[in-house]
């Protein structure tokens, strides 16, 4: 292993292995992919719109939230988004933290994908 590779290595993980996906990025993942991405809204928020297929897990009912994901493969990528970003931020920074390896969050959330 490279003094770079070293280097970067332990950049990512310090950064947790979190990617932030614009809308096209996104999109484009979940369809070729055919991923059912988590929608970690409220279900007030959800209700009143979301992406296709997406699965309302909301992270402020925080009890709910980790049963659900202690239930997931921790090795397959988990889709995140929220109204704006700053909540599916906190949520992808969590899963990390119960062993999520891959985690990819809607950059401006639901609000950038209208």
């Amino acid at each position: 292993m490279s003094f770079l590779s070293t280097l970067f290595g332990k950049k990512e993980e310090a950064t947790g292995n979190i990617t932030v996906l614009n809308k096209t990025e996104y999109a484009t993942q979940i369809v070729a992919n055919n991923i059912k991405p988590f929608d970690v809204r409220t279900p007030s928020e959800y209700n009143s719109g979301h992406i296709k297929k997406a699965i309302n897990v909301d992270f402020f009912n925080a009890g709910n939230f980790n049963t659900y994901f202690e239930k997931i493969d921790k090795d397959k990528p988990v889709y995140v988004y929220c109204r704006s970003g700053a909540r599916s931020q906190k949520a992808a920074r969590k899963l990390l933290k119960m062993g999520f390896s891959q985690v990819y969050d809607l950059k401006g959330g639901y609000s950038s994908w209208n």
